[in-house]
């Protein structure tokens, strides 16, 4: 080739730059559906608002305020919820309201000496990921904040992209959720998103390092630029990180079509 590239070397480069590019089209989609629903919430409440204005006005007794046929019918019913991935069972904490906070929260001072894994017990088995205490303190301390008040039980793998990322800690779903505050800090110098490493997501237009609850796991080398902060690496279970990858058929971004849940989330500190 002109440039000296071999043809498996360009393609790589390629691939890498396609994943990048999925990666900022969907932090796009996230910014915009979050524009989207607040917009929707504050027309609701104005139009509900004149709504009862206008009955108000007309009392009671107006036929006109009287519930329509079709408001009698009943509810309409439920889409069938997508089957639990793996054989798993529903977790006791899944649709469980999450406590969020304002602020966020302050030093735990974890003791650098010591290693903290963060283990996810997951419908389809258990990862544990090495946290970066010393290259990712600010982080790391968030991470074992949410996870010791119990915020990550229960919730699911709402984006899977095989041969990409898994990503989870939504307590909404949507790709819109948190826990209430962000942090900011700067990945470490050199950072790279290789297959097993667990960072924070977050949405195109936050400043690199940007942070709150949700978290992506590399199920493959991903080329992504270092804009998200670290949380550790993968030390076990990479294979139940491929399982969950794989429930996505190729080139598909979106939720996997079985749901896969965090079961337990908890921090195990050894020497």
């Amino acid at each position: 080739m002109p440039d000296g590239r071999s043809p498996k070397r360009a393609r790589k480069k390629e691939a890498a730059a396609a994943r990048r590019e999925a990666m900022r089209e969907m932090m796009e989609r996230q910014r915009k559906r979050r524009m989207y629903t607040l917009a929707g919430v504050t027309a609701f409440l104005i139009l509900g608002g004149l709504a009862l204005a206008a009955l108000a006005l007309r009392g009671t007794d107006d036929p006109a305020a009287s519930p329509s046929p079709a408001a009698t019918g009943g509810p309409t019913p439920a889409p069938s919820p997508r089957p639990i991935a793996c054989d798993g069972s529903l977790p006791d904490a899944a649709g469980a309201e999450k406590q969020t906070w304002e602020d966020p929260p302050a030093d735990q001072k974890l003791d650098r000496s010591k290693t903290y894994v963060w283990r996810l017990e997951t419908s389809c088995g258990r990862i544990d990921v090495e946290l970066a205490v010393s290259r990712a303190p600010k982080t790391v301390n968030s991470v074992v904040f949410l996870t010791r008040n119990g915020f990550y039980d229960g919730l699911e793998f709402h984006r899977v992209v095989n041969g990409f990322v898994i990503q989870g800690g939504d307590p909404e779903g949507t790709g819109g959720g948190g826990p209430g505050y962000q942090i900011v800090e700067a990945p470490p110098r050199g950072l790279s998103y290789d297959r097993g490493i667990v960072a924070m997501a977050k949405a195109g237009p936050d400043p690199a390092g940007t942070s709150g609850s949700q978290f992506f796991i590399a199920s493959a080398d991903t080329g992504l630029p270092a804009e998200y902060a670290l949380v550790g690496e993968v030390v076990e279970g990479m294979d139940v990180v491929e399982r969950i990858a794989a429930l996505q058929p190729e080139g598909v971004d979106a939720q996997p079509p079985q749901r896969v849940f965090i079961e337990k989330a908890s921090i195990v500190v050894g020497d």
